[in-house]
């Protein structure tokens, strides 16, 4: 039976696989929640009660085994899967996306880009394909992509937030200023980042 779990503990579950990743090539074979806590700086507990979601990851006094979790965290995070994604707007913010391309993470990769450019239409860009949107559909389909980041004009974003509905996808990264709609079933990830700024900003102002 598939575990259900929070979404505030599923959006640690990398962050505790890069970390465990770091300490097997630094040879240590095992880790406290409280090392564990210093270094991600996330609280001991939290740590704790994220793990027993899945049950026994670890034995009191001996803490947890670094193979052991870095094992289940690839199979609960599906790193032995390859995750193809397309990139919606090859502008600045596209363009740096593309440069960056999840090299840190090598089941994840963009592997199309879509743009309505004539100028980009047709190029390669940091090794992706650079497509025009009329073959959005096509692209999706025989590429198998389920999940798109778009960096588009936010006048648009809702027209192409369809498209990439009716295209199958079932997961969006949407780095435009608006808010979208979309259908029971797909999931929106919206990252602004004026607003991740002004709340760094007002934290420092005011912590």
């Amino acid at each position: 039976m598939e575990t259900k779990i929070p979404e505030a503990t599923a959006k640690r579950l990398p962050l505790y696989y890069r970390y465990l990743n770091n300490l097997l090539y630094a040879n240590k074979l095992r880790v406290s929640s409280a090392e564990l806590a210093e270094s991600i700086q996330v609280d001991a507990a939290t740590i704790r009660r994220d793990f027993s979601y899945f049950g026994p990851l670890g034995k009191r006094g001996y803490g947890y085994d670094v193979h052991k979790l870095i094992d289940f965290f690839k199979k609960i995070l599906d790193q032995d899967t390859l995750t193809n994604v397309a990139l919606i707007g090859v502008g600045n913010l596209g363009h740096a996306l593309l440069n960056f391309n999840f090299h840190k993470n090598s089941n994840v990769r963009i592997s199309a880009a879509f743009d309505v450019n004539p100028k980009l239409i047709g190029s390669v860009q940091s090794n992706v394909p650079v497509y025009d949107m009329r073959q959005l559909q096509e692209q999706l389909k025989d590429q198998r992509i389920e999940i798109a980041i778009i960096t588009v004009p936010a006048t648009i974003a809702q027209k192409v937030v369809d498209e990439l509905v009716q295209g199958g996808i079932k997961g969006i990264m949407n780095f435009t200023t608006v808010r979208i709609s979309v259908p029971e079933g797909v999931r929106i990830q919206n990252i602004d980042l004026t607003n991740e700024l002004q709340t760094l900003i007002y934290a420092i102002n005011h912590g």
